[in-house]
């Protein structure tokens, strides 16, 4: 019966957005890809606001109800039913009543399984795609019978791009890049490739009193180079929507000095390489929001290029949805620790291979700990602790992993603010 009234709910919601769109025709920026969504989502938005009234999904609100909720604005309800009920009054009260409705809407479009996106795509029609990158082994690859169906997928928001529409693509995954060869359209494209449209150089860690603060970088374009530098966060996974934002702009007019400045006091999403003050004068590098094989790489990449008097510690949850990829890229995980990490913190049982395959290539038994539960990981590993350790976490989201960011962080009651999935339906759960 839930079920049932699920249904009806999802096409009374996707109706009322589809005519709000029709009656307010604001232009519409969709981002997809398999990684790195959310935070070139908010990185557009944070550009575009500068200069136009733009509307962005809220959180990762990227399914087809997600998507309809942000062009209603409106909150998940969750399964309030008088919450849902409201969701329609107000969505019905955007047609038949004037509103000051944005010029601009900043959507994040995600595929949980075959069909998600074309659904979408089918009354979408955007004038702008974004697409991220789209790794060898994709998050939720279990439901599709390939990399490359998930790839196709992602691909059908571009077959609705309106004819005058913007194409911006990652110009540094091969399989972004195969994309723009299927379509006429020149794409405006972005990355580290120096042929890229918008590039970016001199990448560097902002380090004050041996702790990392931040990250700078230069974006360049056109005989143009411009200074970015975007705080509380690390890696190139800030990086990339930083650039994807500038081209979005670009397109619309925006010149880089503006740009620069908008992303200079950009404020990046919780969960995605957030750097905290941990207890005992420790860091933490929180990446809790979600988990996937190339976000862990680029995650350990970056504990390798950081420095510190202490120890680098990784506390690492299972990477769910990878299907019959699973044991192997938790292997590939395993090694990449062996190399860079000095503790393991392992939560769950496909985070089991980690621990197998970092022990094969000669890390200390005695330097790794399992459990079950983030939590108690992070109260066991808070009694570990000494100064100067750098402590990165990280797991799929159902693994809860901001509960063992809440053992180790200097300020647990700042929690709301700084951690993902504070709200209360998902403490409840």
């Amino acid at each position: 019966m839930k079920q049932f009234l699920k249904k009806i709910i999802i096409v009374l919601i996707q109706w009322e957005a589809i005519l709000v769109l029709k009656k307010y025709k604001p232009q519409i920026i969709a981002v997809t890809g398999s990684v790195g969504k959310t935070s070139t989502k908010d990185a557009i938005f944070t550009v575009l606001s500068s200069k136009f009234f733009v509307r962005k999904s809220e959180k990762s609100f990227n399914s087809d109800v997600g998507v309809p909720l942000t062009i209603l604005g409106c909150k998940n309800a969750w399964n309030n039913p008088f919450l849902w009920a409201k969701n329609l009054l107000e969505g019905f009260a955007l047609l038949i009543l004037k509103n000051h409705y944005p010029k601009w809407l900043v959507l994040e479009v995600g595929a949980d399984r075959p069909g998600d996106i074309r659904k979408l795509a089918r009354w979408l029609k955007p004038d702008v795609v974004v697409i991220t990158a789209l790794p060898d082994v994709p998050v939720h690859v279990e439901f599709f019978d390939s990399p490359e169906d998930v790839a196709a997928e992602k691909e059908e928001l571009v077959k609705t791009l309106k004819e005058n529409g913007v194409l911006v693509l990652n110009n540094d995954d091969e399989k972004v890049r195969a994309i723009a060869a299927r379509y006429r359209r020149l794409p405006i494209t972005f990355g580290f490739l120096r042929s890229s449209l918008f590039s970016a150089s001199h990448e560097r860690i902002v380090i004050k009193k041996g702790i990392p603060q931040g990250m700078s970088f230069r974006v360049d374009s056109g005989g143009s180079s411009v200074p970015v530098t975007i705080m509380g966060a690390l890696g190139k996974q800030h990086v990339y929507p930083a650039l994807a934002a500038c081209a979005v702009g670009s397109s619309q007019g925006l010149d880089m000095a503006t740009m620069a400045g908008a992303l200079s006091a950009h404020e990046t999403p919780q969960g995605r390489m957030k750097i905290l003050t941990g207890i005992k004068k420790t860091t933490v590098i929180d990446d809790t929001y979600n988990s996937s094989p190339a976000a862990v790489h680029e995650a350990l990449a970056v504990m390798a290029e950081l420095h510190t008097e202490g120890r680098k510690i990784a506390v690492l949850g299972d990477m769910l949805e990878l299907g019959q990829y699973s044991v192997e890229e938790h292997k590939k995980v395993g090694q990449h620790v062996a190399e860079t990490i000095s503790i393991l913190f392992v939560v769950g049982i496909r985070a089991r291979d980690i621990t197998r395959s970092a022990l094969e290539h000669g890390m200390d038994e005695n330097k790794i700990f399992q459990y079950e539960d983030s939590a108690r990981a992070g109260k066991e590993l808070e009694l570990m602790l000494e100064e100067g350790d750098i402590i990165l976490v990280k797991g799929s989201q159902s693994m809860r992993m901001e509960k063992a960011v809440l053992e180790i962080m200097a300020e647990p009651e700042q929690a709301g603010e700084l951690l993902v999935r504070q709200n209360p339906e998902w403490l409840a759960r």
